[in-house]
């Protein structure tokens, strides 16, 4: 169920597209950022364990 967007079809479309774009890009780009905080945090967390066991 498509709704009859006249003479302005392309314009809206394309807006429709750049805006799913947008989301999916911010999306990914929220996803990469946590796996590299999550590596950064392992690697902190193991730092400070091996400081605190004398294992320096």
């Amino acid at each position: 169920m498509m709704p009859d967007l006249g003479t302005y079809a392309a314009e809206v479309s394309l807006a429709y597209v750049v805006s799913l774009a947008l989301i999916a890009l911010l999306i990914g780009w929220v996803w990469a950022r946590g796996r590299r905080m999550k590596r950064a945090l392992d690697a902190l967390e193991t730092r400070l364990n091996r400081k605190q066991n004398g294992q320096v």
